[in-house]
């Protein structure tokens, strides 16, 4: 038995990627393997979120409707709709009620992510009086970071 995949316009149905966004979304349905599938909202989710932190979908690139997407991925539409809520908690995409979701004109989200975890480290750190310098080694070894030497 075959896995079974579900290619948004791979072979040519749809001229650059899926629904013209330049990216093909493949859902995997699972098959013979024992290993348990991800859930296609999950797969929708992060091939999204990937596409859009490596700059392949850029910010302010509006995204298919959620009907259009589940239509075209075979998917029910309460699915790409929560893909959707979810990327949009995240910070990664923006909805603009009947305008549609865009790609989030704010930046990376891991990167404000980092940069408040940063700064709630850093201010830790001050109201501790400890020294910055051992501070710095400690994260960089919670991080798994080895100085080159």
């Amino acid at each position: 038995m075959k896995a079974a995949t579900t290619r948004a316009s791979g072979g040519g149905a749809t001229p650059g990627g899926t629904l013209g966004l330049g990216i093909d979304l493949v859902i995997d349905q699972g098959g013979e393997s024992a290993a348990p599938v991800v859930a296609p909202f999950e797969q929708v989710r992060v091939q999204l979120r990937d596409a859009i932190t490596a700059g392949t979908l850029a910010a302010g690139v509006r995204l298919p409707t959620v009907r259009a997407l589940a239509t075209e991925l075979h998917l029910a539409t309460n699915t790409i709709a929560r893909s959707y809520r979810e990327l949009e908690a995240d910070g990664v995409i923006e909805t603009r009620g009947r305008l549609g979701s865009f790609v989030a004109a704010t930046g990376s989200p891991v990167h404000r992510e980092m940069q408040v975890a940063a700064r709630a480290f850093a201010d830790r750190i001050t109201a501790l009086g400890a020294d910055p310098a051992e501070a710095l080694l400690l994260a960089a070894s919670a991080l798994g970071v080895r100085e080159a030497g």
